[in-house]
């Protein structure tokens, strides 16, 4: 007589702790990396560079980044995505670690290119580790409680670090932050699970890969993704020359209306997920949010007042990143869950390229005309393209997807 083997069941942890470490994980990376970003006057006159090779500096490393998404993606849907962000972030701690202790231009260039390489092998795989910490209707809450951690330790960093750099050098403070991150993420890769797999789940190839990038649900989203962080990254790396050039106020000011701004960006990341999930209409969040800052962004070059300019940024960054989570959520419903690391990953690509292109297109605006408006207007205008687009994926028909699309 056989006797059948009967496998234990995996012991799990829970996903409130799994979602708590992998957020704390993520934040203590936007920590380490946006102290580089935070510090660099400073780093530019210790280590003795001009403000090109300062801005060479943060380019190579973003461009890596972008560069690594979409094959960081569809290794996240191949293996196991705990694994992948494991590396990702100590090969991203160790590397900021080492950029505290480097004095030569050369090979801080080349520490923030290979950084690149591995901060992209932490965002596909965290954020398909944490939406799986998640029922399926619950997917867009998951992904804004990702990216909302991040935000949360952006105003850490900003409240304390121009309070600590003074005693200890910001060599010291990246350090600390390398460190921390390092234990916080020693505590995941203990406690933490990998991510609940079906067992009849199967890897990704190739030709699935190409036929899921070719739908349009994927090319719209992902335009709209292109608007997404043009907009984030466009606002966030120019409103202070903003409010102190053409609008004219001290420079302590326009930090205290960025905070502002900062506060109430956080729990929107979470807030606009949860919504969606909620009503069950992520598009409708994502079109909203856009017709919005479409609004506010025209209106900023025409508020000069002191008061209004704070409301008016206020809800500018209330929807800044409000539909994150609704938004990556959106080319899931067309083309299915087996693939969301790979789809999350094109998704970021494109995401990145706004934000590179709008990084340097508000100060070419700024150089060619004299002030921010054209390129405030002009990146109003992408806001309407990007609710075009919106509105041509609403239109799209939402078939019954094979059951192979939707196995995890």
């Amino acid at each position: 007589m056989t006797t059948a083997t009967v496998t234990p069941p995996v012991r799990t942890r829970g996903p409130v702790l799994n979602s708590t470490l992998i957020v704390v994980c993520q934040s203590m990376q936007a920590l380490a990396f946006g102290g580089i970003a935070l510090f660099l006057p400073i780093i530019r006159q210790d280590v003795a560079i001009t403000t090109s090779q300062a801005g060479l500096l943060a380019a190579i490393g973003t461009a890596t980044y972008a560069l690594m998404q979409i094959p960081s993606g569809y290794l996240s849907d191949r293996f196991d995505p705990k694994r992948l962000f494991v590396f990702g972030l100590l090969g991203t701690n160790l590397l900021s670690l080492t950029f505290a202790l480097l004095d030569s231009y050369g090979w801080l260039l080349a520490n923030q290119a290979v950084s690149g390489i591995f901060r992209s092998l932490v965002f596909a795989p965290g954020l398909l580790l944490i939406s799986r910490q998640f029922r399926e209707d619950r997917r867009a809450t998951a992904m804004g409680l990702y990216v909302a951690g991040g935000f949360s330790s952006n105003i850490l960093l900003n409240a304390l670090g121009p309070v600590l750099v003074g005693p200890l050098g910001w060599r010291w403070l990246m350090i600390l932050f390398s460190v921390s991150g390092v234990l916080v993420l020693l505590a995941f890769a203990k406690l933490g699970d990998s991510a609940p797999h079906k067992a009849d789940a199967k890897p990704p190839t190739w030709a699935d890969a190409r036929e899921i990038l070719a739908h349009r649900a994927v090319w719209l989203s992902g335009f709209v993704q292109f608007v997404r962080l043009a907009v984030v990254t466009g606002m966030a790396f120019w409103l202070p020359s903003l409010l102190v050039e053409d609008k004219g106020f001290s420079l302590g000011m326009a930090g205290a209306v960025v905070a502002i701004g900062a506060t109430v960006t956080a729990p929107s990341n979470f807030l606009g997920g949860w919504v969606a999930d909620r009503l069950g209409r992520p598009l409708a969040v994502v079109g909203i949010s856009l017709a919005m800052l479409a609004v506010t962004i025209f209106l900023i070059p025409f508020v000069d007042a002191l008061p209004a300019l704070i409301a008016v940024i206020a809800v500018n960054s209330i929807f800044l990143q409000l539909y994150f989570g609704p938004l990556f959520a959106v080319p899931l419903r067309y083309v299915g869950t087996a693939n969301t690391g790979l789809v999350s990953g094109f998704g970021n690509f494109c995401a990145n390229l706004g934000g590179v292109a709008f990084s340097y297109g508000l100060g070419a605006f700024k150089d060619a005309t004299g002030s921010f408006d054209a390129g405030l207007w002009t990146l109003a205008g992408l806001c309407v393209a990007g609710l075009v687009a919106t509105w041509l994926i609403s239109r799209l028909p939402t078939d019954d997807l094979p059951a192979e699309r939707t196995r995890q």
